[in-house]
């Protein structure tokens, strides 16, 4: 049978086969002998053939093929990505100003990845009741930012039904990977879009203003007019992996468009001559804190440091 895993707890896999019965599944064995080189061979999000037992569970023994999946790196030491999720529409991260705050760091390196496995990616800034008019206007010079990069730019409480109206249509029928990092307030917007899903939430820690982590596991949500959205274990860092030095700066869209009017076909835009993308950051056209995680993010390839 084909199921689509739609719950997946580490060890145990929750598949919904085309009726729509749900099956608590393992994986066969020899799908770990394969040459899958992430902690976690099957994600949320993908088709797969599974076959009955006779106490009611599953066994998973194929993985259909994807169009598409996001990756980071595994959190343990290991050289291993971590799957977040497969067969996407779109990738959503949510983001706040403050409380906690999101770096523009992980913001960019996110997008980058999107961009990498090529998953349209849009931004949600989240707590927006909570913010001071200092940080309003952080927020706007943000939305301004990534607006004129082409990506789409929502704000709003997930405490206020109302603000979420105009994401709710957006993504009505696309599967939407949801992601950012702990304290964000994710599980309570994916509670307030998805009024099944009862998303674990918990509190912000006092300790530097950082989220707790609540959600342990990935699972799929259906939405309220449509589409689905896959809600993932919030994350402290975004570590990328699979990127060669001389492909970062295709996955910031700006600097790849100034770069193919650099003096030397392989530039790294930090040092050389006559380097468009230079003289375009001198010169404000593009950003500099888009530059600096373009950097931060070369420095992590070239150095092989993981986050």
């Amino acid at each position: 049978m084909i199921g689509l895993v739609v719950k997946n707890t580490g060890s145990w896999y929750q598949v919904k086969a085309e009726n729509g019965v749900l099956t608590e599944c393992k994986m066969k064995g020899n799908l770990r002998l394969l040459e899958i080189k992430s902690t976690n061979p099957i994600a949320v999000g993908d088709y797969v053939n599974f076959e009955q037992n006779n106490d009611g569970t599953g066994m998973i023994f194929e993985i259909c093929d994807r169009k598409n999946y996001i990756v980071r790196r595994s959190s343990n030491l290991s050289k291993q990505s971590h799957i977040l999720a497969a067969n996407l529409d779109l990738v959503a991260l949510i983001v706040t100003v403050n409380y906690p705050e999101t770096s523009s760091i992980f913001i960019d390196r996110f997008l980058a990845s999107a961009e990498a496995y090529r998953v349209p990616a849009c931004l949600v800034f989240n707590k927006i009741d909570l913010y001071s008019e200092t940080e309003k206007a952080i927020m706007s010079d943000l939305e301004q930012l990534y607006n004129e990069l082409d990506y789409p730019v929502f704000k709003l409480s997930a405490l206020d039904s109302e603000s979420t109206n105009e994401l709710l249509e957006f993504l009505k029928d696309k599967t939407t990977l949801m992601s950012g990092n702990s304290g964000v307030g994710k599980s309570t917007l994916i509670n307030a879009i998805a009024p099944h899903s009862l998303a674990k939430t918990g509190e912000i820690s006092s300790y530097h203003n950082k989220g707790m982590h609540t959600t342990t596991f990935s699972e799929m949500f259906q939405l309220k007019k449509g589409g689905a959205v896959i809600d993932t274990p919030g994350i402290k860092g975004f570590g990328t992996i699979d990127m060669e030095i001389n492909e970062i700066s295709h996955y910031f869209k700006e600097i790849f468009i100034k770069s193919k009017h650099c003096k030397y076909s392989n530039c790294t835009h930090v040092h050389e001559p006559d380097c468009e993308v230079i003289k375009a950051v001198k010169n404000k056209e593009i950003n500099s804190s888009r530059y600096q995680s373009y950097i931060s993010m070369l420095k992590d390839c070239d150095s092989g440091k993981y986050r």
